[in-house]
């Protein structure tokens, strides 16, 4: 049995593989960034002095929803390339890099550990732009959906660098900064 997969199999099955990717890449980041008080509701953050480029508050839950979608559309592509070389290695760099980013958030806004979330910021981008390439090599519209990824990650890390170096001594900024704010 050699029978071809006709296009709408293989469009139906990119499909149900995008119905659970997708929301499971929202659900996750969703998860991470309503773990900690965040923007403006985060008294630790608001006392920060902030790069010139900082966006307002409403341009990162956008922006992050934007991205995630995009990178559970482009996660969907390669679990569906089947037999594709390297395969399994894209989806693995992919998930590191997902990890790393679910990390961020509460290690940034919880803990309040610039220098630590700028590293893992470093450790995020060397993983999503590994896992773009070979992504590019599987399918290339999955790697062109991980460039705004692979943009962002650079911008937050400016913004990252910029507020450690406005606030060299941000870990202590709040009384009790050494406990966190992650709410569990």
């Amino acid at each position: 049995m050699s029978e071809l997969a006709s296009k709408q199999q293989l469009r139906m099955s990119f499909v149900r593989w995008a119905l659970v990717t997708v929301p499971a890449v929202l659900l996750l980041g969703f998860l991470s960034g309503s773990s900690v008080p965040a923007g403006a509701d985060n008294g630790w953050y608001m006392m920060l002095a902030k790069p010139a480029l900082t966006p307002p508050d409403w341009v990162f839950p956008v922006a992050w929803t934007i991205l995630y979608v995009l990178m559970g559309i482009a996660l969907a592509i390669v679990l569906n390339a089947r037999g594709a070389r390297d395969r399994g290695l894209a989806i693995g760099l992919f998930v590191a890099q997902l990890a790393a980013n679910l990390v961020w958030n509460p290690l940034f806004f919880g803990a309040h550990r610039v220098m630590l979330a700028f590293g893992v910021i470093v450790v995020m981008f060397a993983l999503a732009l590994a896992a773009t390439i070979l992504f590019g090599r599987i399918r290339a519209a999955a790697a062109w959906l991980m460039v705004p990824y692979l943009a962002w990650i650079c911008f937050a890390g400016a913004l990252t660098w910029g507020i450690h170096r406005l606030n060299p001594d941000a870990d202590g900024l709040v009384p009790g900064a050494v406990s966190t704010q992650i709410a569990l």
